[in-house]
């Protein structure tokens, strides 16, 4: 599995696609908190907060986060590689797993510089560092957790075909599922009073309980939940095309 992991960290790393996945999530982040009017500028709020940092992030993540992922397992089958792959003592979970860690190790990367808007609204507040760091600690924990499981989604979307474009838009929309589907239906009543039982399946639903600073053991569950799910269909579906060949 390391070596898996180890090989997938270098291939992110020896092309431009690590360092332009960074840069893209941080410049984007960037331009909206700090440059663009509209509700995410930080600087328009007139507060000392992060909340449109955390509200923004999920967004970028559904369409970035995708496109790290869906090279995965799509470019092995291209190449002719993933016969070798299926062949190998290593075992499917554990290449899954180095797949998988790949992924999200790059997805924390990207998040480990927005540390500095932390610094900058710290600077930002009066006096001094008065802003809600329980939420922000929160907060980051939930993007975390949101981003591995974009990362087990995107991982999926990436074995379910040889073409890298169908991969990413597959796991853009399989994210845009998990991530809103279920609060945007719950929001329209359609459903009477289980409505609110629907919101809880979303991932939003959970990001959201998170980042009010309280971490709460039922969303911890779901999100680790929603991994393995994501990760287990994803070993289904390797081992289905293993057995076929």
């Amino acid at each position: 599995m390391l070596a898996i992991l180890n090989k997938e960290i270098q291939s992110f790393f020896s092309s431009l696609t690590g360092y332009l996945v960074i840069g893209l999530f941080l410049i984007a982040c960037g331009f909206f908190l700090f440059i663009f009017s509209g509700g995410y500028n930080i600087l328009d709020s007139g507060f000392a907060d992060l909340k449109p940092f955390f509200n923004l992030a999920p967004w970028i993540f559904l369409f970035l986060i995708p496109a790290i992922a869906m090279k995965s397992f799509a470019d092995e089958t291209r190449m002719g590689t993933m016969e070798i792959l299926l062949t190998k003592p290593i075992g499917l979970w554990k290449l899954i797993t180095g797949k998988y860690l790949g992924v999200l190790f790059l997805v924390i990367l990207a998040i480990i510089p927005t540390l500095l808007y932390v610094l900058t609204v710290s600077q930002l507040g009066r006096p001094v560092g008065n802003f809600d760091i329980g939420a922000t600690v929160g907060s980051y924990i939930g993007l975390i957790f949101l981003g591995g499981c974009y990362a087990a989604i995107g991982v999926f979307a990436s074995s379910l075909s040889s073409n890298q474009i169908v991969s990413f838009l597959l796991g853009v929309f399989l994210c845009f599922i998990c991530y809103y589907a279920f609060e945007g239906l719950g929001r329209t009543n359609i459903f009477g009073t289980s409505s609110y039982i629907l919101e809880s399946f979303g991932i939003s639903y959970h990001y959201k309980s998170i980042s009010r600073g309280v971490v709460d053991t039922r969303d911890i569950i779901y999100f680790l939940s929603l991994i393995f799910l994501f990760l287990k269909l994803t070993e289904i579906n390797l081992s289905a095309t293993k057995n076929g060949r």
